[in-house]
């Protein structure tokens, strides 16, 4: 399986931009690490990353300093800016990440200084053969006609932005916002384009959509309007900016004389990209593919032509009153496990189905054979037929291991503990992933079926795209327990993926911390669970 780090700066709010990002690891098979960089500890994106790290102000003289640490200590590969603060310093220093090997996500210096410049973006427009309304830097010099709009020369988000009706409230404007530009006010339907090119400013997705709804400057509303001259229009655009990844384009189609006039270029994701992405403009995937050394071509086809979206907005827990387990003020009345080296070692597991293939083959010292391919990182069913010249067996031999009723034990004080848990009236409950007869056969040779009595396997559900970090399971046991998510409690050992829903849905979490793990990895950091244990006989001594 790949592995991609990707951090995104200034994270905010950005959460369907997230998911969308894990979504598409899910499908592609990639094992994703999400990392936010914000000021704000609180920030609600940040429930939803791997991992979370404070940094400066972004006009800090040691932001790019500490953006580079922590990019060169997380093993960063690519990073992604979603606000426009950051852009300009993090263009021109793109090459001092390159050589710590962190790409950035981010157009040239140049690119990125004429969108913050409207003066500039407007001669750009035009440059591109698009019409655009004129700027005016004086509100002396502006001559009509009204009504007019005036905002800041730099602004974004729609921040100090204000349509004028008369010359006396165009005066008082402009001493309120200080660096400004006047442009005839347009009348007509609002658009943006959301644009997606590889790292060379090849186009991959061009859509179109209509903003019927926006507030404080970002879309609740949207419809994906796949117009052959906007996107032809995109086009010429593009051929000049030559984009690295996303980047949004805002026009009006002028009511009654149907010209369009473009007003804005944002270097980057737009908050509304996501509603693109829904549509079928899959960029996070792009991005992963891009990343993993895929060409990728120009995709329109497959967009949701006509489809309307809206948004809404959703409360998450980011801090409880107490900060951990210990000490809360409300009770622990359900803990759910993982199963795979949290009850269990999996490591058994494999040594077991290695036993199995062997006996298929009849091969006395192919249980040996495997286990030393397994240790050296290599297939171990595929390293072995070759060596016996048996590739034509895989199938057969895959069938064994998978299916075979399995030689493993339950870790030392794991059924105490779950008979201490239920004698104390707490729930008990497994979340597992895996194929469905491996882990049936699994819960049967441990004796969990008896000992526990709600089980949910995630393949169950519906196939793979049910697997943690998707929080449907844990959805459906707080509805089966009635218990609100407040007091659950998840315990699980992989960091990759086990505690990103818990954390979302406002459970504790507990980290098993266990090195002989199949997925261990030494110096991850479990700051998204609010405990940490190296044995299962612990758990009672945080939770109770």
């Amino acid at each position: 399986m790949s592995e991609l780090h990707i951090l995104f700066t200034g994270t905010g709010r950005r959460v369907e931009l997230l998911q969308a990002f894990r979504r598409a690891a899910v499908r592609l098979g990639v094992r994703l690490r999400l990392y936010g960089a914000d000021m704000a500890a609180n920030a609600p994106a940040s429930a939803f990353c791997d991992h979370t790290r404070r940094i400066c102000a972004m006009r800090d003289k040691d932001y790019i300093p500490q953006l580079l640490e922590i990019c060169r200590r997380d093993r960063i590969d690519l990073l992604i800016p979603t606000i426009d603060t950051d852009l300009i310093v993090l263009s021109e220093n793109r090459e001092r990440f390159a050589e710590i090997g962190t790409k950035v996500m981010i157009s040239s210096p140049e690119m990125v200084a004429l969108c913050r410049d409207k003066n500039n973006t407007y001669d750009f427009f035009l440059s591109c053969g698009l019409q655009a309304p004129e700027p005016v830097n004086d509100y002396r010099k502006y001559t009509g006609p009204y009504p007019c709009f005036i905002k800041p020369k730099d602004g974004s988000s729609s921040i100090n932005a204000f349509k004028v009706e008369e010359a006396r409230e165009l005066e008082a404007y402009a001493a309120r916002i200080g660096d400004y530009i006047i442009q005839p006010f347009i009348d007509g339907t609002e658009y943006t384009i959301d644009i997606f090119c590889d790292f060379d400013g090849n186009p991959v997705y061009i859509v179109p959509r209509e903003r019927i709804a926006v507030r404080s400057g970002e879309v609740l509303k949207t419809r994906i309007t796949l117009d052959e001259r906007m996107i032809e229009e995109a086009k010429r655009l593009i051929e000049r900016f030559r984009p690295c990844g996303a980047i949004t384009v805002q026009l009006i189609r002028q009511r009654g004389s149907g010209e369009d006039y473009y007003i804005e270029i944002n270097p980057r994701y737009g908050g509304g990209a996501p509603l693109s992405m829904k549509a079928g403009a899959d960029s996070p995937e792009a991005v992963m593919r891009l990343m993993l050394g895929e060409k990728l071509g120009y995709r329109g086809d497959g967009i949701r032509d006509g489809a309307v979206f809206s948004r809404f907005d959703q409360s998450i827990c980011i801090v409880c009153e107490s900060g951990h387990l210990q000490g809360t003020r409300r009770p622990v009345r359900g803990v759910i496990f993982d199963l795979d080296d949290t009850l269990y070692a999996e490591k058994q597991y494999v040594r077991s189905g290695f036993r199995a293939v062997a006996r298929y083959l009849g091969n006395a010292g192919g249980e040996r054979r495997l286990w030393e391919h397994f240790l050296a990182g290599r297939n171990a069913v595929d390293a072995l037929l070759e060596e016996l010249g048996q590739q034509d067996r895989k199938d057969q031999c895959l069938d064994a291991y998978r299916t075979h009723m399995p030689d493993i034990e339950l870790y030392e004080g794991a059924e105490e503990l779950i008979r201490r848990l239920k004698g104390a009236g707490i729930r008990v409950g497994i979340i597992t992933d895996g194929r469905v007869e491996g882990q049936r056969n699994k819960l049967k040779a441990l004796g969990l079926n008896e000992l526990v009595e709600d089980i949910i396997i995630t393949d169950e559900l519906g196939g793979e795209s049910f697997r943690k970090p998707n929080d449907i399971a844990f959805r459906i046991m707080q509805c089966r327990w009635g218990i609100p998510f407040e007091e659950m409690v998840y315990i699980g050992d992989n960091l990759y993926k086990d505690f990103q829903a818990p954390r979302q849905l406002g459970m504790e979490s507990i980290y098993f911390e266990n090195p002989d793990g199949l997925y261990y990895e030494e110096g991850l950091y479990a700051d998204d669970c609010d405990a940490k244990i190296q044995k299962l006989s612990d758990v009672l001594c945080v939770i109770l």
